[in-house]
């Protein structure tokens, strides 16, 4: 459902007074724009816990604050027409996820903004300091592009006889995707790997990037914890099944493995902030925290499916074990 529909729902509720311009009622509120790379249906998990975010600072969605939602739908050269949309119509603070961060920043020096990312922000020339960001724009880090060569280390424990992997990035997230695959090529060189880069941005690149896994004779697969990909974990774990490629991502969806941070924990946090924001608070003055809590889960469902024995000693050490 969209905001819009949202809006005159509220107005309707409210009797009399849903005679009211809807622009004079969203000026008796502060605006948020909620500017996300994904679709609206995608991980409904994460929208609500940046307005649980929020209510912990006293800002209840439809009461005391209007969110203004814009969504790419996972068409990133989409992201700079929206988040200049969002400054025309004067927005309060702007809340931008990994690759809208950029577009955000590029559209003003004004307005606040709090993005939500899986790679360095000061890397990716987002803030000039994680303690001291100065400017219109803080935010919350999760761990993920770091979390690369630990990943393929954990693919090589469950397929220790496989000499060829690859490694799946977006193109389109390009913040991600130079650092994602240096990372991974040199924690290669170390296991004794040759890995392939593989790209895909598109639902149907994905399924072409499974189909010429056989060809390539890669015997196993890791996946980031790029915002598309984790919108589609259902789909490449269906995927890991059917063309029996043991695959180790960020989130768990019924894949082998997973070890990644937790975006509902960082889109929390970005909704506190946001909240923090519309109370008076500097993004200057809020530093970029930084989450750095990290789960390994393994599915054994999943491994004896694919042929794969999991040791006991890897299965000791996960955070949860699937049966």
């Amino acid at each position: 459902m969209s905001i819009c529909l949202r809006r005159r729902e509220f107005i309707a509720g409210l009797g009399g007074a849903a005679t009211w311009p809807l622009a004079a009622w969203a000026q008796r509120r502060p605006v948020i724009g909620f500017l996300w790379s994904r679709s609206p249906g995608d991980d409904p998990q994460l929208v609500a816990a940046f307005r649980e975010g929020l209510k912990q600072v006293g800002y209840i969605e439809g009461q005391n604050v209007v969110i203004d939602y814009r969504f790419a739908e996972n068409q990133y050269d989409r992201l700079p027409a929206l988040a200049a949309d969002l400054v025309r119509r004067q927005v309060a603070v702007i809340y931008a996820n990994g690759p809208a961060a950029r577009a955000a920043k590029q559209a003003t020096a004004k307005v606040p903004i709090v993005f939500s990312a899986g790679f360095d922000p000061v890397e990716a020339g987002l803030v000039p300091s994680l303690n001291r960001p100065g400017g219109n724009i803080t935010g919350v880090t999760i761990l993920d592009v770091e979390l690369g060569p630990k990943r393929l280390e954990l693919l090589h424990e469950l397929v220790p006889a496989t000499s060829t992997v690859a490694a799946l990035v977006n193109p389109s997230d390009p913040a991600r995707t130079e650092t994602t695959a240096k990372l991974l090529q040199a924690a290669a060189r170390t296991l004794g790997l040759q890995l392939v880069i593989l790209h895909a941005s598109t639902d149907a690149e994905l399924d072409a990037v499974f189909a010429s896994l056989t060809q390539l004779r890669a015997g196993g697969l890791v996946i980031g914890g790029e915002p598309f990909f984790n919108s589609r974990v259902k789909q490449l774990a269906a995927l890991s099944i059917r063309y029996a490629v043991p695959t180790v991502y960020q989130l768990p969806a019924g894949g082998l493995a997973s070890y990644g941070g937790n975006l509902t924990d960082a889109l929390r946090v970005a909704g506190l902030y946001s909240g923090r924001i519309l109370k008076g608070e500097k993004p200057a003055d809020l530093p970029i925290q930084q989450a750095t809590k990290i789960e390994l889960i393994l599915n054994l469902k999943t491994a004896g499916a694919l042929g794969i024995n999991v040791p006991l000693m890897l299965r000791a050490r996960a955070d949860e074990v699937i049966e």
